[in-house]
């Protein structure tokens, strides 16, 4: 794991932070705590303050104990992890092998004024790192919008050259705050199919494995007809959506919305 780029001096450890937006299906600020270890700049702690699957590490140079925090009970991982740095670090640092150095903090300890700038430093990085996705579906067709109460599909075949890539996007919409909000989308590519529960919420991105999947698209739908939606809404982040779903028309709709979503597939493959 590299070390973060932004990293704040604490007398006898350094803090590093960087927020991780590659991986595809979570997203977050990683809090590192470094010392001089036999004069190797070493990884002491490790949080990964994650939206999904929040874990820390003790000793990632070491014998590497990762824990996983639960939410329910922890509340905010990057709050837990500031609170543990505060109070915890003498106890943590010595769960991680690392006994000299933990005295040496127990003895003089990283200053308030310290911990307040790692605090600091890291609420921006979330703030700036934060990954979304706006699907601005510049190929949509005039009438290929299929109203369903709450929610809309938007059918749109995308062509990607930049990434050398394309296929049937089904787009699920609906109406917050008086403004058109993507809940969810299928990108059923033919080189990197994938799909997003909450594009514009916490964006977590699903690769399919098409040799359990199948055809992807096929999928897609099979998950509307099977009565997956309302699910898969609340999982993006939209419970008062999913609660308010009319999965009776939306049923009703699934034969307009399979028929055009193939007739664009055959269309764009001819």
């Amino acid at each position: 794991m590299d070390k973060g780029a932004a990293t704040i001096d604490g007398g006898s450890v350094e803090f590093a932070m960087g927020y991780r937006a590659e991986i595809m299906d979570d997203q977050g600020l990683c809090v590192q705590v470094y010392s001089k270890i036999d004069g190797k700049d070493t990884e002491i702690l490790r949080f990964d303050c994650f939206d999904q699957a929040p874990h820390y590490h003790y000793g990632p140079e070491n014998h590497n104990i990762r824990l996983f925090l639960d939410k329910t009970t922890s509340g905010n991982p990057l709050g837990w992890t500031l609170n543990n740095l505060r109070n915890n670090m003498v106890a943590m640092v010595s769960r991680s092998g690392y006994e000299d150095l933990a005295a040496s903090l127990e003895k003089t300890p990283v200053k308030k004024a310290i911990l307040d700038k790692v605090e600091a430093k890291s609420r921006d990085l979330i703030r700036e790192g934060r990954r979304t996705v706006h699907h601005t579906m510049p190929e949509m067709v005039d009438g290929d919008i299929v109203e369903a109460g709450n929610i809309r599909f938007g059918l749109e075949y995308r062509h990607l050259p930049q990434i050398n890539d394309e296929g049937m996007a089904i787009h699920v919409l609906t109406d917050v705050a008086g403004q058109e909000v993507e809940v969810l989308a299928f990108d059923c590519f033919q080189n990197g199919p994938h799909y997003h529960y909450g594009p514009r919420n916490q964006d977590i991105r699903m690769y399919w494995d098409v040799t359990t999947s199948g055809e992807t698209l096929k999928w897609t739908l099979d998950q509307f007809k099977g009565g997956k939606l309302k699910t898969m809404i609340e999982r993006a982040g939209y419970p008062s959506v999913a609660a308010e779903l009319d999965e009776s028309l939306v049923q009703s709709l699934m034969p307009k919305i399979e028929k055009r979503s193939w007739e664009l597939v055959a269309l764009n493959n001819k």
